[in-house]
């Protein structure tokens, strides 16, 4: 009787446990949730600016080979010039402020501001500007020029556009992106082995964009009396 008992309450965890992480594996992506509120393909032309609010500029990098450590830049601008007609002629750019960095330890964020790392004092910010914007099926490839550490390099990335969602005060671009660029082309970090010959920190890092964008709508015309 106690065996039976004890085989029911493990059926029960187990079915419990299951049904949980069947609910995670399922969580709707950005795009999920735009085209769950009725977004459209297409929005207005015109400039979009970021949401800082509802908007991220992330990275991962691999720690000792074992695990990704996560961090943010919390203080950034940017902006999508968007061209309904001819997706290929808009353009995106933005600066974030490298001394926002935010990895949830204050003393590793100290430790990255410093020339060891992003030298904060002489490099400041870090900029994107696309120069190329190819159209890849519903997705598209963006090409610009990421300055950082005082040094300038070219990178693509493919960006999704989640829809565009209207609203009285206007229209909300939904996007995300994630390219892999190597800190070493920036000058960012030193060659630190372990031991056993592995990096101390990987060279590439992973970087994330969830963006928000938005552009007011356009105030009513004005009748002036004849």
């Amino acid at each position: 009787m106690k065996k039976f008992a004890f085989l029911l309450a493990f059926a029960l965890v187990s079915a419990f446990a299951l049904s949980n992480f069947t609910t995670i594996a399922r969580n709707p992506t950005i795009a999920e949730k735009f085209a769950a509120l009725g977004a459209r393909d297409e929005g207005a032309a015109g400039t979009y600016g970021f949401d800082k609010n509802h908007s991220s500029i992330g990275f991962r990098v691999k720690h000792m080979g074992l695990v990704d450590v996560p961090g943010y830049f919390r203080d950034f601008t940017g902006a999508v010039n968007y061209d309904p007609k001819d997706v290929t002629k808009s353009t995106v750019e933005f600066t974030a402020k490298i001394t926002s960095v935010d990895t949830g330890v204050k003393g590793r964020d100290d430790h990255l501001r410093t020339a060891d790392f992003f030298d904060v004092a002489k490099f400041p910010d870090m900029t994107f500007k696309s120069t190329k914007i190819e159209k890849k099926g519903k997705d598209l490839t963006v090409t610009g020029d990421l300055a950082m550490h005082g040094i300038t390099k070219s990178i693509s990335f493919p960006i999704t556009i989640a829809g565009f969602l209207k609203s009285d005060r206007g229209t909300t671009l939904g996007a995300t992106a994630e390219t892999v660029v190597s800190r070493k082309d920036f000058g960012v970090g030193n060659d630190r082995k372990l031991p056993n010959g592995a990096e101390a920190l990987s060279d590439n890092i992973t970087v994330v964009l969830n963006i928000e964008a938005n552009i007011a709508a356009p105030k009513p015309e004005t009748k002036t009396a004849e």
